[in-house]
């Protein structure tokens, strides 16, 4: 069962962090961190490189651990949940990596297959019919047969947010997704993440790719100087201060 938050939330309100402290190997990384995602939201969550993105990230899936602060994600505590209970919590977020992490000996059908039975599923009909909705989700339902490295890197990409898709989550955490895409297939992977979040799911995509932000603005958190702050996505971003020192 559900460690509910001992904070008041609102109804849509599918994570919410409360003055946490974010921590990596004993090094505070953010602090102070306060905000709110919604159900069936997109948002941005930008900085330069060491900045926190991918630390905040963690903290929400339960790999890094809240020490100071609230927070809920899906109505998990973080602060008092419990490593048993981590893999509950995870099957209710779909993870999308950069390196797209896919099992290179195995089939696109077989890496899902895979995801499947690792979290509980039974049944090869059903097993097979969730693979077939997924790839069909993502346009790739005549590619299961395939192996990772006969795909393009957006092929592979889409795999894997087929992957996390699977257990039909309520939240996508995406780290830089398109960071090895060229540029008209990072749009693709950018339009089919959108789409999710018009679903219903909320989306939180980190990313360095600010022509992207340009193109498709949306909602956006900024990691700067340990904190995190809005951005107002509707005005100019200063896209010179994101970049590496």
């Amino acid at each position: 069962m559900a460690i509910k938050a001992n904070f008041q939330m609102g109804l849509d309100t599918i994570i919410e962090f409360n003055n946490v402290s974010v921590v990596q190997a004993d090094n505070l990384v953010l602090s102070g961190v306060s905000f709110t995602i919604s159900k069936g939201e997109f948002v941005y969550l930008i900085g330069r490189v060491g900045s926190g993105k991918t630390s905040l990230i963690k903290t929400m899936n339960a790999e890094l651990p809240v020490v100071e602060g609230e927070a809920m994600v899906v109505q998990y505590d973080l602060k008092r949940l419990k490593r048993k209970h981590i893999p509950r919590l995870r099957r209710k977020l779909g993870i999308v990596f950069q390196d797209f992490q896919l099992l290179p000996d195995r089939t696109v059908y077989d890496n899902l297959m895979f995801v499947l039975k690792a979290t509980g599923w039974k049944g090869k009909k059903d097993m097979d019919d969730r693979i077939v909705d997924v790839l069909n989700r993502v346009g790739l339902v005549f590619k299961g047969y395939k192996m990772p490295h006969q795909l393009s890197g957006g092929e592979q990409q889409r795999v894997v947010i087929a992957r996390s898709l699977l257990n039909d989550p309520e939240i996508i955490l995406a780290d830089e997704p398109t960071g090895n895409l060229d540029p008209e297939t990072s749009e693709d992977i950018l339009k089919l993440l959108m789409e999710i979040s018009g679903s219903g799911r909320a989306v939180v995509m980190a990313t360095h790719n600010y022509t992207l932000l340009k193109k498709f603005p949306a909602r956006t958190l900024k990691c700067e100087k340990e904190k995190v702050n809005e951005v107002d996505h509707t005005a100019e971003i200063d896209f010179t201060s994101l970049m590496i020192d």
